[in-house]
């Protein structure tokens, strides 16, 4: 069963192929989605020292995670992880160059993924954990024996974003004016796929009139197609960059049918975004009155 998991994956992502499964939006199958990124990653007793360069990326139309590995030590490993819906749980697959294999189970409890499985070769019982800890992930992991009796330590590895992701300030400005453009392109097509990618899980909108949207609030708009758009153009955007915070102020305007209604209205806005693992994502919105 978990071979054939395995080779499906493989083919999947071989061939390019993401099949439609709207099933993979519950939250459930996004607990893992803290994981994602381009890291460095770094043995905690030695901070400095890259161990090994990891991307972990979402396939499959978002309902599987697949880990490339490299490790500074020659050591080449891919991993796939997903949520089995039918038993509640995740289940990972590692496979490595030096043909090891290991497979593990578990659930998301209390803010950190944790999975556990026997490790064939070593006849131990394998207990990993993932913790996102302020940007970073710190994974760790120990054996015991078949009895659970004793307890030994096999790896405490840091996730760092990589550094050549590392930009300056000139080019973070430039990476979140693109974003914030296609945003608004994104709002003015009720592209909802586009807006779901940039926008934060914990979004928050406030109107000119001071009503607040959630990210669900403005996904269910796009999905109706209540506001058909004929123009949506931005001017004189300006972007102020402070460390992993973006803040963008422009001039909207608007024009086009709201239930059937036409309008046409000009507002000021500011968008903050905000720099993760995964990139920059839209976090805060705010429109001022209408001019």
């Amino acid at each position: 069963m978990y071979r054939l998991v395995l080779i499906l994956l493989l083919l999947g992502t071989a061939l390019g192929q993401t099949p439609p499964s709207p099933q993979c939006s519950a939250p459930e199958y996004h607990q893992f989605d803290f994981w994602i990124g381009d890291w460095d990653a770094y043995d905690a007793d030695s901070p400095k020292e890259v161990a090994a360069h990891v991307r972990v990326e979402p396939i499959l139309n978002g309902c599987s995670l697949h880990e490339i590995y490299d490790g500074a030590n020659g050591l080449h490993g891919e991993s796939f992880s997903i949520y089995d819906e039918s038993r509640k749980l995740w289940h990972q697959t590692w496979v490595t160059s030096r043909g090891q294999l290991l497979i593990v189970e578990g659930a998301l409890t209390d803010g950190a993924m944790k999975l556990s499985g026997t490790d064939n070769a070593r006849h131990a019982n394998v207990f990993a954990t993932w913790k996102p800890e302020n940007g970073t992930v710190r994974e760790t992991a120990y054996f015991t024996d078949e009895n659970g009796k004793t307890k030994r330590p096999w790896f405490d590895m840091i996730f760092r974003p990589h550094s050549s992701a590392v930009s300056s300030k000139s080019d973070d400005a430039k990476t979140v004016t693109a974003l914030d453009t296609e945003y608004h392109a994104a709002v003015a097509k009720n592209d909802f796929a586009t807006m779901d990618r940039l926008l934060a899980d914990n979004f928050i909108l406030i109107s000119s009139k001071g009503k607040t949207y959630t990210k669900q609030d403005l996904l269910d708009e796009a999905r109706s197609g209540r506001i058909q758009y004929d123009r949506q153009d931005d001017s004189e955007q300006t972007v102020r960059v402070f460390g992993d915070t973006a803040v963008i102020t422009a001039k909207l305007f608007a024009k086009g049918v709201e239930d059937g209604k036409p309008f046409e209205y000009t507002v000021w806005f500011s968008d903050t975004y905000s720099r993760t693992a995964t990139g920059w994502k839209y976090v805060f919105g705010q429109a001022a009155g209408r001019l």
